[in-house]
């Protein structure tokens, strides 16, 4: 908290935004630079760390689209916010299986975190294996955008409406105190304008602007037309409205407030797979749907590839392969919470999955 209160000096609030870019991404004491909050041991986990299955999944996805392209003779992996690397280090064991792909494949890793990278690095060590830290930096392709619980994380803007007048979400310092609260400033005629073009200013409730998102999808789409390939992600979010605040804060795999212990704990937001679409559409690119990740999983196969595999288990290994499944599949857990997107060049007709 000290940090976080120190960041203030002279300035008595920053925006929402800023608040969570300064506590998860600060170079010095931010939460994803300085730890790994990933696994039973850290404060949340993914669907990588629950079951190898999800992962041996999203494998046979990449090598069926890599196909239906032509199997070009270089493709590029590139994971967004690969975490502690399980993710990556299990598609690689998978793509060895496909000696023709794999030697077409090359990997790159999207990461900003040192911290994460140097874990990453132990995992993977792989020579086909990359790091960025931008986007700009793809220059071949085609390319293949994997993410999982990526955006969720980025920061966000929340602005709302009270008494015909458009408020921005704010943090406080309190005067002579080491404690922040949550304050509103009037909204600016640019970030209102902003909001305006992307049709998610509304009269009542909490509007949610993924400033840094966006810019991310923007950058991605342009890769895609260029290089042709495709965008893939996990997330928790939704398809419909929702004029409430979906801003939220985790840590030892509870809920705590967003306050409370910034840089000590992940901050996240919803993601508006709907604006997602549609940002992706003004772009120049296709996408077919949006499906929950029970939806998708169930249809590319794993329930199957889960039988066939605890076939040689004993009962008690069977039973904890389907409490993962249950885990990544159930309808109150990351089955129907997590929903799917796939973005692709327009004329582009790959639906594995969906």
């Amino acid at each position: 908290m000290k940090n976080i209160i120190n960041i203030f000096k002279d300035k008595k609030s920053i925006s929402l935004d800023q608040f969570i870019n300064i506590a998860l991404y600060d170079k010095k004491f931010g939460y994803y630079m300085k730890k790994n909050p990933f696994g039973k041991k850290g404060d949340f986990t993914t669907s990588p760390l629950i079951s190898n299955i999800f992962s041996d999944i999203l494998a046979v996805w990449c090598v069926a689209f890599w196909e239906s392209l032509g199997k070009p003779k270089r493709i590029l992996l590139v994971e967004l916010g690969p975490g502690d690397g399980t993710l990556c280090y299990n598609l690689i064991k998978v793509f060895k299986k496909f000696n023709t792909f794999y030697n077409s494949l090359e990997i790159s890793l999207l990461e900003i975190s040192e911290k994460l990278k140097n874990i990453q690095k132990i995992k993977i060590q792989n020579k086909k294996v990359k790091w960025i830290k931008k986007i700009e930096d793809i220059n071949h392709g085609p390319v293949i955008f994997l993410s999982n619980e990526f955006f969720d994380s980025l920061p966000i803007k929340q602005i709302y409406m009270k008494k015909n007048t458009y408020f921005e979400r704010y943090i406080t310092k309190e005067n002579n105190s080491q404690k922040i609260k949550f304050s509103n400033k009037k909204a600016s005629p640019n970030l209102i304008k902003n909001i305006k073009k992307l049709n998610i200013l509304y009269d009542h409730g909490t509007i949610e602007y993924p400033i840094d998102a966006i810019k991310y999808l923007i950058k991605i789409s342009k890769k895609i037309n260029k290089f042709d390939g495709s965008f893939l992600t996990f997330d928790y979010g939704y398809t419909k409205k929702n004029n409430t605040s979906t801003l939220q804060s985790v840590k030892k795999h509870k809920y705590v407030s967003v306050l409370e212990q910034p840089s000590n704990a992940d901050i996240t937001s919803l993601i508006n797979f709907k604006l997602f679409s549609e940002i992706f559409k003004k772009n120049g690119l296709s996408v077919k749907k949006v499906i929950t990740q029970n939806e998708f999983l169930k249809k590319m196969g794993i329930i199957e590839r889960a039988t066939i595999l605890s076939k040689k288990m004993t009962f008690k290994e069977k039973a904890f392969v389907f409490l993962e499944l249950k885990k990544l599949l159930g309808q109150n857990e990351m089955g129907t919470l997590f929903k799917v997107l796939l973005a692709q060049k327009k004329n582009g007709n790959f639906s594995l999955g969906f």
